[in-house]
């Protein structure tokens, strides 16, 4: 009966694990928003990496077999650090990591204004050439990105 007990508390605790490292994506995307391609690619990545840690602890705890009690222990772990936790979590530490990121962001502006000065009053090269390097770049990911829309079509 212990090792049940032992088996219920680990999968309780794997799920609010598992909430807590989806906590860290959601302030990431709060820090430094993005969309689409990249955001399916976080969570496909986070997914894979639930499953195999969940059938990691299976297979440890239980030799491989499904235990309903271990779902429900892991949701209740989910559930209970999700209405407790959670919501603080990322609001407070989305909010200072982002002011830490908007204080570096204008103290780099601050000592790269002299460089734009500079630039400007060599004909706006610098400028034109960091516009034509950022240009480049964006057609380059949006040719790539229909490439792989059009190999996913064939397939």
């Amino acid at each position: 009966m212990s090792e049940e007990n032992v088996f219920l508390l680990h999968a309780f605790v794997s799920g609010m694990w598992i909430t807590l490292i989806y906590d860290i994506l959601r302030i990431w995307r709060r820090v430094q928003p993005h969309k689409g391609l990249l955001v399916s690619l976080e969570d496909l990545i986070f997914w894979i990496f639930c499953a195999l840690y969940i059938f990691q602890l299976m297979h440890r705890e239980s030799n491989g077999s499904l235990r309903w009690f271990a779902v429900t222990g892991a949701l209740a772990g989910m559930l209970l650090y999700k209405k407790t936790v959670s919501g603080i979590l990322v609001r407070c530490v989305s909010r200072a990591l982002c002011w830490v990121r908007d204080q570096l962001c204008r103290a780099l502006g601050f000592c790269l204004r002299p460089v734009g000065k500079a630039g400007h009053a060599a004909g706006g090269a610098l400028g034109r050439l960091l516009k034509k390097a950022r240009v480049s770049g964006k057609n380059k990911l949006k040719n790539y990105g229909k490439l792989l829309k059009i190999r996913l079509k064939k397939q």
